[in-house]
């Protein structure tokens, strides 16, 4: 499904990260894994097209996105990539059915109601359509934002740290709730994340060290 080979991000003259080959194929869940300052978050964007590597070649869905102008790889990421950030970043001035729509819209996709109507009510939040995002408690804001990520039913689901300052119960919930969705959609699912509870929930991880080569392991 994606295939990362001799990525090395750098700024300046520092590595700041490097993945020498990393291949997931359609389906599965991966945990990518790291200390802080590890590149967690930088590998998210490059397999997500929103930072290019400095060296190295990154192929998605059998799309090499180095290929890729700035226009043609927002139209691909709007199709391909479900993205739920660390910051969820819901849209302050719009109610939860219209950031659905705008993320229909980043796809050069037609609003699709019904597809938006189901998926809330699947994710337990069909009564908060109308809602804005300051009148969501964080658990809700997280479905929104897990809704957001899969309405276009993408080929990749990434997720950067869901389970921050989540006590258990709630990381479970999270959790699940990614993979359900993944599953749901048939997307691959990278969770980027130092929690060990994460660790716990999927079955494959992918480590980052700092100043390192990374090291992949499968269970």
């Amino acid at each position: 499904m994606f295939e990362l080979t001799g990525i090395e991000r750098r700024y300046a003259d520092d590595v700041v990260v490097s993945v020498p080959a990393w291949r997931a194929e359609a389906g599965e869940q991966w945990l990518l894994a790291g200390a802080s300052g590890s590149g967690k978050s930088t590998i998210l964007h490059i397999l997500a097209g929103l930072t290019r590597p400095t060296t190295g070649r990154v192929i998605v869905d059998d799309t090499d996105l180095g290929t890729l102008r700035a226009s043609a790889l927002d139209r691909w990421r709007g199709r391909t990539i479900g993205f739920v950030p660390q910051r969820l970043h819901l849209v302050a001035a719009l109610d939860v059915r219209d950031n659905l729509r705008l993320a229909q819209a980043f796809a050069d996709a037609t609003h699709d109601d019904a597809r938006i109507r189901a998926l809330l009510e699947a994710l337990q939040i069909g009564d908060l359509a109308r809602r804005f995002p300051r009148e969501l408690s964080h658990g809700q804001a997280q479905r929104v934002a897990v809704a957001r990520a899969v309405v276009n039913r993408p080929r990749l689901l990434l997720a950067d740290e869901p389970t921050a300052s989540l006590d258990d119960a709630h990381a479970v919930m999270a959790l699940e709730l990614l993979r359900t969705q993944a599953i749901g959609v048939g997307a691959t699912l990278v969770v980027a994340s130092h929690d060990a509870r994460v660790r716990v929930a999927l079955p494959r991880t992918y480590q980052l060290q700092l100043n390192a080569a990374p090291t992949e392991a499968a269970a």
